[in-house]
């Protein structure tokens, strides 16, 4: 008694002929819904996949320049304060006597009656 034998006969009337189609036609309509769906989710994954990877390119993106910003702030600073001290330093050469005193310790420059006399800075070898 495990299997069954069928006992039923099957009728062959117009109504069983209109089922048997509507069951098709139903059969056929369910295969497109689950073609449609499997589409449809195969675009989805693409464009969320595109979307993604496009997304994180532009966060490397952001992150290089965010660094190239950095470095650029920081070459900025330091070319100010370089723009300082060359300021500070024109300041300085329009005084006549800054430019001699400049002259007299760098290039030996003497005045009336002075004498230089050139020390070594290195130690003796003896």
């Amino acid at each position: 008694m495990s299997k069954r034998e069928k006992t039923v006969t099957r009728l062959n009337s117009q109504y069983m002929q209109q089922y048997d189609a509507h069951m098709e036609r139903q059969k056929r309509k369910k295969q497109r819904l689950i073609r449609r769906l499997v589409l449809f989710s195969i675009i989805a994954a693409i464009v969320i996949g595109s979307m993604t990877v496009y997304h994180i390119q532009q966060r490397a993106i952001h992150a290089e320049k965010v660094e190239e910003y950095e470095q650029l702030e920081e070459e900025y600073a330091s070319l100010k304060d370089k723009e300082k001290s060359y300021k500070e330093e024109i300041e300085l050469l329009q005084d006549e006597e800054y430019v001699l005193d400049v002259a007299r310790t760098n290039y030996f420059f003497s005045k009336e009656g002075e004498l230089i006399f050139n020390l070594p800075e290195d130690e003796p070898s003896y």
